[in-house]
């Protein structure tokens, strides 16, 4: 890895740090420096600490569009993330089926609901969901968790293309929940 930019290997290392091992999306993304620069710069935005969209609910909304995507990479990763960030195993397990769980709030549920409304680009977006979207997250909010759910689709989409697979960081067998 001696080839990529200094700029690069930092963040790799930072993800050996966090991670134990270099994201294989990120060695993918990578051979492009300057796309995988800006696409760090963004995911670094869109999680930071300061989010007004808490690293649950960020953590419910990536996971839930990796299950639709079907990106097994960005399940294992997002599922794994969302487990250290406190929400309990039954939850992550229920994910698949909130609509119909008991583990999930309201709040998390029309967030749900709008990330699988964006998620579906076949669709357009109702005027209910929108009113109900708008009762419950300020503009800035609606903007923050519109660009994470963009960001999420194109990632899945981006690793779906190029076969990225799973590396074993979350401790269940997500797949099996689909």
């Amino acid at each position: 890895m001696t080839s990529v930019p200094f700029y690069i290997r930092i963040i790799f290392w930072l993800q050996k740090r966090k991670y134990g091992e270099v994201l294989k999306s990120a060695a993918q993304w990578a051979k492009s420096p300057k796309i995988f620069l800006a696409l760090s710069a963004l995911y670094g935005v869109l999680d930071r600490k300061g989010s007004p969209i808490s690293p649950s609910l960020r953590s419910l909304v990536l996971v839930r569009i990796s299950q639709i995507n079907g990106c097994y990479f960005c399940i294992d990763l997002n599922t794994s993330v969302m487990l250290s960030r406190g929400i309990e195993i039954e939850k992550a397990l229920s994910l698949g089926n909130w609509k119909n769980s008991q583990l999930f709030s309201d709040f998390e549920k029309t967030a749900l609901e709008y990330a699988e409304a964006v998620t579906d680009s076949s669709k357009i977006i109702g005027q209910e969901l929108k009113d109900k979207i708008a009762k419950q997250f300020s503009e800035t909010e609606l903007v923050e968790l519109t660009a994470l759910i963009a960001y999420q689709n194109m990632s899945t989409k981006f690793n779906n293309a190029f076969g990225i697979e799973p590396q074993g960081f979350c401790p269940i067998d997500m797949k099996k929940q689909l």
